[in-house]
């Protein structure tokens, strides 16, 4: 059976030809967790952008539902922006509007009718989910790292969304907040979604994941179910002594 996501001989160089990723191909298995982890600067966001559709491949294809996500067509494109999600490691939250604003434009494209009445109670709805409980009428300059990181987790809930991208989506966070996020996570797996996330934080990654992609210089080193990876006695002291970090 095909994954929801599929990279296909996935190869990625910055413009100035320094390869990034090297000819990678992975499916990510439909209602399960896979977290990536690797060093810092093996290509774990990037590979994470490129299976959302973020970022073009310089080789390779990237299918949603076997269908490619580069020959999608607007209405197509639109349903997959609609049932996936992003959480940016920096939030990426516009500078110049507010946040009742940054969470209102989504539902505004993809849910056309609904009334301001109903967003606004949506919108309500999804920063209690994240746990913020400041003003939705400020901008972002003053939040916190931490409470930005909510208002992106929120963003990415607005849709109900069957796919997770998460870049480092806990980091910044006190225990407990990260603990509700973790636990939307987990809430929205039994639910039938589908979620794949960089981290560094084992623990997260050992009661989260499914399966584990370990990433080196851009390379794939190791793909299968947490299981195999941590019972092999050497990888899990590699993972130990800092390829998650």
């Amino acid at each position: 059976m095909a994954g929801i996501i599929e990279l296909n001989n996935i190869s990625f160089s910055t413009q100035d030809d320094k390869k990034i990723i090297q000819d990678i191909s992975i499916s990510f298995t439909t209602g399960k967790i896979t977290a990536i982890v690797g060093p810092s600067g093996c290509g774990k966001s990037t590979i994470l952008k490129i299976s959302a559709g973020l970022l073009l491949p310089t080789q390779g294809d990237v299918t949603f539902n076997e269908r490619n996500i580069a020959h999608m067509n607007r209405m197509e494109t639109l349903d997959f922006r609609r049932k996936s999600a992003f959480v940016f490691q920096d939030s990426a939250l516009w500078a110049n509007q507010d946040i009742f604003s940054i969470l209102e434009l989504p539902l505004k494209i993809h849910y056309p009718k609904m009334n301001r009445n109903d967003r606004a109670r949506r919108i309500k709805e999804v920063t209690e989910m994240s746990g913020y409980r400041k003003d939705l009428h400020i901008r972002p300059s003053r939040l916190s790292m931490g409470e930005q990181k909510l208002i992106g987790f929120a963003r990415a809930m607005l849709c109900s969304p069957s796919l997770l991208f998460l870049d480092e989506w806990v980091e910044s966070l006190d225990e407990t907040s990260a603990e509700k996020l973790i636990n939307v996570v987990s809430r929205k797996q039994r639910e039938g979604a589908s979620v794949i996330f960089v981290c560094h934080d084992m623990r997260i990654i050992m009661e989260l994941a499914d399966f584990i992609i370990v990433m080196v210089d851009g390379k794939i080193t190791a793909n299968a179910p947490k299981e195999m990876i941590i019972g092999d006695l050497l990888m899990n002291d590699f993972l130990k002594v800092g390829i998650a970090s």
